[in-house]
């Protein structure tokens, strides 16, 4: 199976194998899950990535932004590295570029903030 590959980000905006969205992205091994939403906005909760626990990937590339707003809590950083997932959380931009380098290696999953 192909990964989802970024084509390209910009603030509000990323285009995934040639298909835009203007909404908050998860990208997995099986392909893209549209309108991620969490459920406190700019923090991140284990719940928040329901859709990455079914894949197990052994990276999280978190996308925190275009001005990294988003945050990580330590019970959440926890739940990964207890989950055995390694996180890589960048500014959104850097984030995209990060998941395209590494995403054919296998395992990897994203989920990339679009705006603040």
């Amino acid at each position: 199976m192909i990964p989802p590959k970024i084509d390209s980000y910009r603030f509000g905006r990323i285009v995934i194998d040639g298909q835009p969205y203007s909404k908050d992205v998860i990208l997995t091994p099986q392909g893209v899950v549209p309108h991620w939403w969490r459920k406190e906005g700019h923090s991140l909760h284990p719940a928040d990535l329901d859709a990455i626990q079914d894949h197990q990937p052994r990276i999280l590339v978190i996308g925190l932004g275009a001005f990294s707003r988003m945050h990580i809590p330590e019970a959440t950083k926890q739940w990964l590295e207890e989950s055995g997932i390694e996180l890589v959380a960048l500014p959104s931009k850097d984030a995209c570029k990060y998941y395209n380098q590494i995403c054919e290696q296998g395992d990897v999953a994203a989920a990339i903030h679009l705006t603040c």
